[in-house]
């Protein structure tokens, strides 16, 4: 039974930490000894030490050895070699060999051999000896790190034809536990995910040995969940039916670890065969809450189906499934980061659900299909031409966010049929769903709420703040606008105050938190967004309360004042800088191009005066071009200067320093693509006689100053002008 829902780094403490026996600090290094009881004993030559995290990695990472100098006897060796892990069906046997003539240090080397039967004698020292393995130090004694290191590296490296050759010469070693943390050679084998190396073991061992655990409880199953690669689990369950239901450390199924990791494949096959009388209440609500966590919706939407009680269901966090996706902005469509191309292919993107197990309710399907068939009848030549392209990267995120949308529809239904206590007690308790949404912008789940229980508009928090409130003090735009919604009801919701006496309009003259506030570049930009907040909810307040003042008698303006001057001197500095640099651009192209009008290319007519190509169609475009360009710069140039001249008062971030800047970038714009046509019918001129062919490739050159000025000046210029002219935030 859980006791929480366990973390990936409490279920595999090992990856984390390096903890030691004796205590030690787990950030100190450790030095291996020859047994594992011998901890004490000083290492009289070298130490070979290792850092924190670097024991037995989950994946594919390099080997360690940990080797010491001995100073023991051969019968202190004897004494512990008892110590030693060692398979159930095997024994140790440590046999001395003679000293020969060219040494006198003994060596001694561990072979298991399978139990011998009761009337059976002892084999003689050389029917048992294997071949010589690794030595370390002068009196050349062999350490359980050392003999098998080899099978540990072969496991790691999926070379079984060398861990064949080391099983041959060591048999029962692929049972033994190699490592500090107990792993045997099918537990690196499977985190390493090498399929045929762990294939081969898997025949080798019986379906006993399939249970073996290491130090943290996990078997290879564990492992092998974490790792995600299903075939491994395959070959392991299809030997030991009930290797699924044995749990690994902190009490965890293999199943949540899958789950934990997110890795989909894995969870479908090990909740196939998993056997459901294994699985408690709490392994159910935990495995739920972890496919919410890592987008897993299509198994949530299966755990709903085949158990409804789920929905009202707390983990051992008190929380419900509604409360984790409430927290998860991710999941749904108004909080998805989609780029511009993504946008405007995702409407037309039709996408089937993935009804991978039949879980899926009618209700789902239908819903899918109607929201879909709209998108059909809007414009189906566009969507099947956009389908050719399969953009998977979008088609993913839209079907993911139809799962969230389903999936908040059935844990809604399920919380919605109990009594009204109950259902405030869930959202209330241990943290409020709907003010978590409204902190987070999840505006899918705060509607799907309300239109089937609309008393939750009425509903305040701690503080006394309404989600309308909670959406100002975070500047979830989308939220707020639901205002609009509930009619002459917003009047009193708007009138709500806190502890602080501070109303909704104080709350939108505070600065805004620092991720909401960098959503935006620039602190001009930001202090204008700033701007724009205050007066979208100052229209949507009564008059009264615009004059409304706190219990440190500071009205709505006031306290934005105060809140915002650090923000205003940042803006008028970004300001001021960005205007420079480009005025210094702006002026180079006004020089240049004054200068061109009286430097015309192929010169003038010493007789008359006049352009010697006068009646050529490219010196037409060189004079249009070059007189727009000279006239685009200076506009520039003063449009720039207003800005640096400006008085910088919080109303100017507003509309009048935006919209200048605005002027000033597009004309600066303009004057670079003047500039470069005007090159480039210079170029066709001066070159017409004998190499013509060079002006298309001159002229495509020319175009890449302008499209990389496009590039990176676009995102800017954009959000001014929306922000300035379009719809703005509040759309």
């Amino acid at each position: 039974m859980l006791g929480r829902n366990p973390s990936i780094r409490a279920c595999f403490p090992e990856r984390f930490s390096d903890n030691d026996e004796s205590g030690q600090n787990s950030r100190k290094s450790y030095t291996a000894t020859s047994t594992p009881s011998d901890k004490s004993q000083p290492n009289s030559i070298g130490t070979t030490r290792f850092a924190a995290g670097q024991d037995l990695p989950l994946f594919n990472s390099k080997p360690f050895i940990q080797l010491t100098r001995t100073q023991s006897s051969v019968t202190e060796l004897v004494k512990n070699a008892s110590k030693l892990p060692l398979p159930e069906h095997a024994r140790t046997l440590l046999v001395p060999q003679k000293p020969n003539d060219a040494s006198k240090h003994v060596q001694m080397v561990d072979k298991f051999i399978p139990e011998p039967p009761s009337d059976a004698t002892t084999p003689s020292s050389a029917s048992i000896l294997p071949t010589l393995v690794p030595t370390v130090g002068n009196d050349k004694t062999c350490t359980r790190l050392t003999l098998y290191a080899p099978l540990y590296q072969a496991a790691l490296k999926g070379d079984w034809e060398k861990a064949k050759e080391f099983l041959n010469k060591h048999p029962g070693a692929a049972n033994v536990r190699i490592t500090k943390g107990w792993d045997t050679a099918l537990h690196i084998a499977v985190g390493a995910r090498h399929i045929g190396f762990v294939e081969e073991v898997v025949k080798l061992i019986s379906v006993a040995d399939l249970e073996r655990r290491n130090k943290y409880n996990n078997t290879a199953l564990c492992v092998a969940a974490a790792s995600g690669v299903t075939r491994i689990a395959e070959a392991m369950v299809k030997k030991n039916k009930c290797l699924a239901g044995i749990r690994g450390n902190k009490g965890v199924t293999p199943l949540y670890i899958a789950a934990l990791f997110g890795h989909r494949d894995m969870v479908w096959y090990l909740y196939k065969v998993t056997d459901a009388d294994d699985l408690t209440r709490e392994d159910y609500i935990g495995l739920l809450i972890a496919t919410i966590t890592t987008d897993l919706f299509d198994v949530a939407l299966c755990l709903i189906q085949h158990h409804p009680e789920l929905a009202t269901m707390r983990d051992s966090n008190g929380e419900t499934a509604l409360h984790v996706l409430a927290r998860k902005p991710s999941a749904f469509a108004s909080k998805s980061e989609l780029g511009t191309w993504e946008k405007f292919i995702y409407p037309w993107i039709y996408v089937e659900p993935l009804v991978k197990s039949g879980c899926l309710s009618s209700m789902s399907k239908s819903c899918c299909c109607n929201t879909n068939q709209v998108f059909i009848s809007l414009g189906g030549k566009l969507r099947h031409a956009i389908e050719k392209t399969r953009h998977k990267a979008v088609y993913k995120k839209k079907l993911l966010h139809m799962e969230a949308n389903v999936l908040v529809k059935l844990l809604w239904e399920q919380i919605f049929s109990l009594e009204d206590s109950h259902i405030t007690e869930i959202l209330r308790s241990p943290s409020q769903v709907l003010f978590a949404a409204a902190e987070f912008g999840v505006v899918e789940l705060i509607t799907e709420l309300i239109q089937s229980y609309p008393d939750l508009i009425w509903k305040v928090d701690e503080h006394s703040r309404s989600i309308f409130h909670t959406a100002v003090i975070h500047r979830q735009e989308k939220i707020f606008s639901l205002i609009h919604d509930i009619g002459a009801h917003k009047d009193m919701i708007a009138a709500y105050k806190d502890k602080d006496n501070h109303c909704i309009l104080h709350l939108a003259a505070k600065i805004a938190p620092p991720n909401r506030l960098n959503i935006v570049s620039g602190a001009a930009l930001q202090m204008q967004r700033e701007l724009l907040w205050f007066k979208e909810v100052e229209k949507n307040v009564h008059p009264l309360y615009r004059e409304m003042r706190d219990i440190k008698g500071r009205t709505p303006r006031m306290l934005f004042a105060e809140e915002h001057t650090k923000l205003v001197k940042e803006g008028e500095k970004w300001m001021k800088s960005t205007a420079s640099s480009c005025m210094l651009v702006a002026t180079l192209i006004t020089t240049v191009m004054f200068a061109a009008i009286f430097t015309v290319p192929g010169g003038n007519d010493n007789g008359k005066g006049t352009p010697i190509f006068l009646e050529a169609k490219s010196f037409i475009v060189f004079a249009v071009s070059d007189a727009f360009a000279l006239f685009s710069s200076v506009t520039s140039i003063l449009m720039f200067l207003s800005i640096l001249t400006s008085r910088y008062a919080e109303e100017d971030f507003l509309r009048l320093l935006p919209q200048r800047l605005i002027v000033g970038l597009a004309t600066l714009f303009f004057s670079i693509t003047a500039m470069l046509v005007a090159f480039g019918a210079t170029f066709c001129i001066v070159l017409s006689q004998r190499l013509a062919w060079i002006a298309v490739p001159a002229a495509l050159f020319a175009c890449i100053p302008v499209t990389l000025f496009a590039f990176l000046q676009f995102p800017l210029l954009v959000d001014m002008i929306q922000s300035s002219y379009g719809s703005g935030i509040f759309s």
